[in-house]
């Protein structure tokens, strides 16, 4: 048993990094300490002063570990490690992960290529970038080889082409793009070095947004080509020209010295905070993107852009020598410390208060209050069409703190392969991970009242149990897989399976509103059945269509189901009755014939060909498709034909 107070009188006066759990052995709560036995103290202190969410948190806790570390510095890296591995509940957490694009020119290669990279490594490559997006960054690496010709195969190309291409083994035929004019053809020895890496001089000039040169050597070629009277080249400069225009004007230049620098800025409302980043890159603007924060309750701007900080740097493989936020943050010496060794030189960060950089954070700001703004029409749709619907079905049967609904369905193909399913939906919004779904074991054939009355049964019964038990061990019922017990209780029909519900609910001395949906003859939902009377509702209402939501789900769940039995059934079960074949032999059947009927079709020496197959039991599998009687001619006996076989008849019924 794990006894809080005595073990924080273990705790050591070093830093590192200590590790919440809850009851159920969930990581809550990742931090950081320069003095651990007095951070970890503060928490169980009544003196200290806490946040609510912190409070919460705090009554969670079961047991906790640590981890010791020689520095602050290792804490940090420690602490965003393990946040990214475990993402607990209580720590401030960057929803989005992403990884951005990068353009690579591989300058350690005798002809470099220009290649798409999610992944910026320690090599001889040159990178550019981030980009927010992967078309725009495969647009710029489609107009460099229109450009400048370079490369993006994978081909190796001997050394020798570069210094003689006379003696070089050059390969048997270019590529596609050679024809298509997107490439020189460096592998058959079409371009000498030097030329080419001319051109690949240019195409850097060109990522590093120097545009000027590329626009009047297409101006001029355009202008020559047209004097020449030849159109369609003069056509082909007029096409690239545009295109180069365009990537110029999207690269809007916001500062003058040519450094890289990532402007980082948040924004926040009551019920959301948003992080816009701005890439800048050689003095431009290449992108921007937007994060969204979550368990950010009760913490200031400062400290939730301080865990964005180190969490999104902690990740992206780039590292830009300035970051200029719009929030003081804590750990700054600590941070600049940890990605200047990263980074392999100095990184800073600042907080502007004057001049250009300042109008930078100020936009970026500007950015991120814009995205909460338009984002908070969509919050309100979502919650009309989520909550807003929970609470009009509420009023509608008169029911209060409606937050939980479980919807059951039965499925079969006449009796064969019946299951039940349960779908719950938690404040409008389907939770796929407490579906479940049931196949029925005591009843036989199509009898959707008595199946409907088995799932119900095992699923409150396997509940209370479950409940009794984690009780015993002084667990919380809201862990378990059928602890937590629905507000309300959705049946796919009308009187007849409400009160097959109601008498389960009864027999096991639980008390829960349970609602019938109604159906008009078109199989559609037309009212709700709750104590013993059909309650209309309007069909144009977000209530309305969340109970319609619900039904299909439902429905999909447990049809979904039956089909993967039925699938399996029509398969094994044919094969599985015949003398001699077990699993092995079945999967070698199956292996070696597309289809059943493949099988059924196939020779005696066709079967036994089968390494798997003894003669003995290729005579068996024969003689079971063909009615025990090879040599007679004719009709096969009655019962005999595989037809007849009662598995074979499967699928002929309609799935309810």
């Amino acid at each position: 048993m794990f006894d809080i107070q005595e073990e924080l009188k273990k705790l050591p006066d070093q830093p590192g990094v200590y590790i919440m759990h809850d009851a159920a052995d969930r990581i809550i709560y990742v931090g950081k300490a320069i003095n651990l036995n007095r951070r970890v103290h503060s928490y169980f202190r009544s003196s200290t002063k806490k946040t609510p969410k912190i409070q919460k948190m705090v009554s969670l806790i079961d047991h906790f570990e640590y981890i010791i570390t020689d520095s602050e510095l290792e804490a940090l890296v420690l602490e965003n490690n393990l946040i990214k591995e475990h993402r607990p509940k209580y720590n401030t957490l960057l929803k989005d992960d992403k990884t951005y694009p990068y353009i690579k020119v591989t300058l350690g290669e005798e002809f470099p290529r220009v290649l798409f990279s999610r992944q910026m490594k320690k090599d001889k490559s040159r990178y550019f970038g981030p980009f927010t997006s992967a078309g725009a960054v495969k647009d710029t690496i489609e107009l460099l080889t229109k450009l400048y010709r370079i490369r993006t195969c994978n081909r190796k190309i001997d050394a020798q082409m570069s210094a003689d291409p006379e003696k070089a083994k050059p390969v048997e035929r270019a590529c596609l793009n050679y024809h298509m004019h997107r490439c020189d053809g460096p592998c058959i020895g079409k371009i000498d070095k030097e030329t080419y890496h001319e051109n690949v001089k240019k195409a850097l000039a060109f990522l590093g947004g120097n545009y000027a040169p590329v626009l009047k050597e297409l101006e001029e070629n355009m202008q020559a080509a047209a004097e020449a009277m030849d159109f369609e080249e003069a056509i082909r400069w007029r096409d690239l020209l545009t295109s180069v225009r365009a990537v110029a004007q999207k690269q809007k230049i916001t500062d003058f010295d040519g450094e890289d620098k990532d402007v980082i800025a948040l924004a926040s409302d009551e019920k959301a905070m948003v992080v816009q980043v701005f890439f800048i890159r050689s003095g431009k603007l290449i992108g921007r993107e937007h994060y969204y924060m979550k368990n950010t309750e009760d913490e200031t701007e400062s400290q939730a852009l301080g865990s964005f900080v180190k969490q999104y740097y902690a990740g992206t493989p780039y590292l830009p020598k300035t970051v200029l936020l719009s929030h003081d943050i804590e750990d700054i010496p600590l941070l600049e410390q940890w990605l200047s060794e990263r980074r392999g030189s100095r990184m800073y960060f600042s907080v502007p208060q004057i001049g250009k950089k300042e109008k930078l954070v100020e936009l970026a700001m500007k950015n991120a209050a814009l995205v909460l703004s338009q984002d908070q029409e969509r919050i309100k749709r979502e919650q009309e069409r989520t909550v807003g619907a929970m609470e009009e079905v509420a009023a509608w049967i008169g029911l209060t703190g409606l937050k939980r609904m479980e919807a059951f369905d039965i499925s079969n193909t006449s009796g064969f392969e019946s299951v039940g399913s349960m779908v719950v939906f938690e404040d409008g919004k389907p939770r796929r991970s407490d579906y479940r779904k049931f196949k029925i074991k005591t009843v036989e054939g199509p009898n959707d009242y008595a199946s409907m009355k088995e799932v119900l049964t095992r699923r409150f019964t396997h509940g209370l149990e479950e409940r009794a038990q984690r009780r015993e061990k002084k667990l919380a019922d809201a862990y378990g897989s059928f602890t937590k017990f629905p507000d309300l209780l959705l049946m796919d029909g009308g009187r007849g399976q409400v009160n097959i519900c109601l008498e389960v609910l009864q027999e096991l001395g639980l008390s829960i509103p349970v609602c019938g949906m109604v159906k008009d003859d078109h199989h559609r939902t037309r009212g709700l059945y709750f104590n013993n009377e059909e309650i209309p509702i309007d069909t144009r209402s977000e209530g309305f269509k969340l109970i319609t939501r619900i039904q299909d789900e439902a429905h999909r769940f447990a049809i979904e189901y039956h089909r993967s039995l039925r699938g399996k059934a029509s398969v094994k079960s044919i094969l599985d009755e015949i003398p001699g074949i077990g699993p092995a032999r079945r999967k070698a059947l199956m292996r070696s014939f597309d289809s059943l009927d493949a099988i059924r079709m196939a020779s005696e020496e066709e079967l036994s060909a089968i390494p798997e197959i003894t003669d003995a039991c290729a005579k068996e599998i024969y003689a079971f498709f063909h009615g025990n009687a090879p040599e007679t001619e004719g009709e096969a006996p009655d019962g005999a034909g595989a037809d007849s076989s009662p598995e074979m008849q499967v699928g002929a019924g309609a799935e309810t």
